[in-house]
């Protein structure tokens, strides 16, 4: 199996990268930019050597938002940023765009205007200038977040056009503050009690033994390009590193020797590696093929991880697949299955200090939102919308509808008229995966204040997924909380368990790990 090192292949949401054990906070962005930058820029009387050096830094600003180095956005060609694809023009378009996007991260708590840029940049690229200034605000790539002013600083996009947000999760949020700032009058129908979707810290312990625990989304899976690392960045909250350490334990609670962990660790890659040479090969994989099926036929094929130990760190190695996918191996497509990697967000992953709920709690301030609304009907036109809560209906010239896809999968808002068949056939092709936890909270910090994951084998494949990895969440909570996690096939079986019966199997499966560097403890 001559293939590629694992560094090569597209990580999903692995817990096992390498850097370091400190904090991060994103105002690192700040030193970077005073050091290459000198804090204030000076374009037009830089020397050309200084500017030289000054593109190049704002270049890997770009690159690390998700721009390309020499080429445009498939969002900015449809645009039309520029008259003629390819030469000078273009060139001299990327170098503009770049400086604006480096001078907004520069400091993004106070909105960028255009003007701004003009002091900065030669008035023969005043065309470029605006081009890339709109696509870039438009598109929400500067001017974001939770302290943007709630009406707009710029007169010209001021208007009397009104907007209602169906949905006051991350998405509704968001939209709601960037609509705001533009000038539009907005308002927000959420069908809970409460804000933030899928995005939930519940406090959780006994008096004087609190935690803040993420129920919820509570992993900024990749820094790079995130605006959640932005809006984080604006509130001055710092952000942790999950550190690489991540050790393994085998069912009867011994440590997984490290040598034969990292063996399987690249079998794991190698074959992943595999599935992608033969699908290159071959044009694709049929459409009834399932990355599963692939995996375990060159598992076969190559006889590797063929003792009991080695079977189950491979499991253990596939059930983080399989949570990175958020599905099990077999509903996943062998030709599909990685599609999404190119627009994935790179740099570390992080945890958020005391909960993702206090971004959501950045975000609803000065957002009206009106709770308990749970929306039937959406009336749509060329005179505007209706929203149709029970006996109440919101009028307004837009709807902006960001409820979770198997809302939309159950029918349960009905449009008038009927969504368009592209939409409602996108609707029912896509799918949605399953993960679910178990939070708990501890006296201390049993497992070590040195880790923040570490994960158990099963004897079972069928298994593999329950309860593989455990968070540390002690740096960040509050206390000493600590999340189980289940994946995979496990997670489906999970959905019909007993909760009582779900928190026996976890603590039974925490009481085994007895050896030396994971103390023993007892739990009453």
């Amino acid at each position: 199996m001559d293939t590629p090192e694992r560094d090569s292949l597209p990580r999903k949401r692995s817990l096992r990268k390498k850097f370091g054990a400190r904090n991060y906070d994103e105002n690192l962005m700040d030193e970077l930019i005073e050091k290459h930058l000198g804090g204030a820029f000076k374009k037009k009387k830089q020397t050309k050597e200084d500017l030289e050096k000054e593109t190049e830094t704002e270049a890997m600003i770009a690159i690390s938002l998700g721009f390309p180095i020499d080429a445009l956005l498939e969002e900015e060609i449809r645009a039309g940023v520029v008259r003629q694809l390819g030469g000078k023009e273009q060139n001299d378009y990327i170098v503009v765009r770049n400086h604006i996007l480096a001078r907004w991260r520069s400091n993004v708590e106070v909105w960028l205007s255009k003007g701004q840029i003009k002091e900065t940049v030669s008035n023969e690229y005043e065309h470029l200038i605006s081009a890339a200034y709109d696509f870039l605000l438009y598109n929400g790539y500067i001017n974001f977040g939770v302290l943007l002013p709630l009406t707009s600083p710029m007169p010209e996009l001021t208007n009397e056009g009104s907007v209602i947000i169906v949905g006051a999760g991350l998405a509704g949020l968001s939209a709601a503050k960037q609509l705001m700032s533009f000038g539009f009058k907005v308002i927000v129908l959420e069908g809970r009690n409460r804000p933030g979707g899928r995005v939930y810290t519940q406090k959780m312990g006994k008096k004087g033994q609190f935690a803040a625990v993420d129920l919820g989304g509570s992993v900024i899976t990749g820094i790079h390009a995130n605006p959640l690392g932005v809006l984080a960045r604006q509130l001055s909250i710092p952000l942790h590193k999950v550190r690489d350490n991540c050790p393994l334990y085998k069912p009867d609670g011994a440590p997984v020797d490290k040598g034969i962990d990292s063996n399987i660790e690249l079998i794991h890659n190698k074959l992943l590696d595999k599935v992608m040479e033969l699908r290159k090969i071959m044009g694709g994989f049929a459409n009834d093929i399932s990355l599963g099926s692939v995996l375990e036929r060159l598992r076969q094929l190559y006889g590797v991880a063929r003792s009991t130990e080695e079977r189950q760190l491979l499991d253990w190695h596939l059930a983080n697949l399989e949570y990175a996918n958020a599905g099990c191996l077999s509903d996943l497509s062998a030709t599909f299955w990685d599609q999404d990697d190119p627009y994935e967000m790179g740099g570390d992953h992080c945890f958020l200090a005391g909960g993702n709920w206090r971004l959501i709690k950045a975000l609803c301030e000065g957002v009206p939102i009106f709770y308990g609304k749970t929306v039937n009907t959406i009336r749509y036109g060329h005179d505007g919308i209706a929203v149709i809560v029970g006996e109440q209906v919101f009028e307004a010239d837009m709807v902006l509808c960001t409820v979770p896809l198997g809302v939309l999968k159950k029918r349960t808002i009905r449009f008038e008229p009927e969504l368009p068949g592209r939409k409602l056939a996108a609707i029912e092709r896509m799918g949605f995966g399953l993960l679910n936890k178990v939070a708990m909270v501890f006296p201390h910090v049993f497992w070590g204040e040195d880790l923040d994951t570490f994960g158990c084998l099963s004897e079972h494949s069928n298994k593999r997924g329950e309860f593989f990895l455990f968070y540390g969440n002690h740096t960040v909570s509050g206390g000493a909380a600590l999340i189980a996690l289940v994946a995979g096939e496990a997670a489906q079986m999970f959905e019909n368990s007993d909760p009582s019966m779900l928190l026996h199997r976890v603590l039974s499966v925490l009481r085994g790990r007895t050896c030396d560097d994971f103390p023993f403890i007892l739990f009453s």
